[in-house]
């Protein structure tokens, strides 16, 4: 399924890269996190996307040296703006901020160019206007190919656009977290805008990956979560048990049948499922061009979605920093 991406068509299903070094489990081996990249480079894989913030910077370092002699087969996204350092974590993303980070950027991946460069999150403090132009201005000096922004609002995304044309909006969106259906899904697709869902198998709940969250280890972001905790958890569980067994009936996985879905929501839509595990790395593009039936489509939306999954995506602290439109 190939679909455009800053200007370039490549393959619908893109490789998170975050995993092997953040969030979700303590960093692999620097060797297994440089097969399972080289790994993805051989199954098809051309959207890499990556950020300063992970591994606080490693993540970076190590997608550069995988791909070090075959920077060419990729289409590389990064992101700036999320800092956790001496001061906490904060959102910084004045034009001082975007111009220093992209050359650490740089640096990291071993290259002279990034097809993609995000803010990770919005910075409050600075108007989107300003970022955006900042953002244009690397474009114009050669460094990135276009820009990005991550966990926005419509109303952001459309004030950004007219300053700067936006490249892409990289936000969560699966069947669990529907937040892009009230506004950005549709602005995207006005704008021709592509939509970068992260998370499109729900943090692992519908990739049968997951049975019981106390396992997680105690750096692990989803202890974290609400729909992880024990007073969600179950209900959670026991919806996950009736998606595993629509995926059963289609002949494909748990986590396969998420993705066809997320991608199914409109042609400008791509999807960058994280994983720091080979074998789930090629399950998740072994059908990347099957698609359910329509009426498959209409049981999934109905049997999971945002009043029917228990508890919010992030945890009320977390939510005060995302500018992402919210269900009452």
């Amino acid at each position: 399924m190939i679909r455009t991406l800053g200007g370039k068509d490549m393959p619908a299903i893109g490789l998170g890269c975050m995993n092997v070094s953040h969030a979700y489990q303590p960093a692999i081996p620097e060797e297994d996190a440089i097969r399972l990249f080289r790994r993805a480079l051989d199954l098809g894989y051309r959207h890499f996307d990556t950020s300063r913030i992970y591994g606080l910077g490693r993540n970076e370092e190590l997608v550069g040296q995988a791909l070090e002699g075959r920077r060419g087969e990729v289409f590389l996204a990064s992101k700036m703006g999320l800092f956790a350092d001496g001061k906490g974590r904060r959102v910084d993303c004045s034009p001082a901020a975007i111009r220093g980070e992209v050359e650490k950027s740089l640096r990291a991946l071993r290259t002279d160019f990034i097809d993609l460069y995000y803010m990770h999150r919005r910075d409050f403090t600075v108007p989107i206007e300003e970022s955006a132009q900042a953002m244009g201005d690397l474009i114009r000096a050669g460094k990135i190919g276009g820009y990005g922004l991550s966990e926005v609002s419509a109303d952001t995304l459309r004030r950004a656009h007219v300053v700067t044309p936006v490249a892409a909006v990289q936000n969560e969106y699966s069947l669990a977290t529907r937040n892009a259906e009230l506004g950005v899904l549709q602005a995207t697709a006005e704008l021709g805008v592509a939509l970068v869902a992260f998370s499109p198998v729900a943090r692992g709940l519908l990739a049968n990956t997951l049975h019981d969250p106390a396992e997680l280890t105690e750096g692990d972001m989803r202890r974290r979560m609400p729909r992880f905790q024990a007073e969600h958890w179950p209900a959670n569980r026991e919806l996950a048990g009736r998606f595993n067994a629509i995926a059963a009936e289609q002949g494909v996985t748990p986590a396969q049948l998420s993705l066809a879905w997320v991608l199914s929501r409109g042609g400008h839509v791509h999807v960058i499922p994280g994983t720091a595990n080979i074998a789930h790395l090629e399950e998740n593009i072994a059908r990347a061009d099957w698609m359910p039936d329509a009426d498959v489509l209409d049981r999934l939306d109905v049997l999971v979605n945002h009043q029917t999954v228990s508890g919010h995506r992030y945890n009320s602290a977390m939510q005060s920093t995302i500018d992402t439109e919210d269900f009452a």
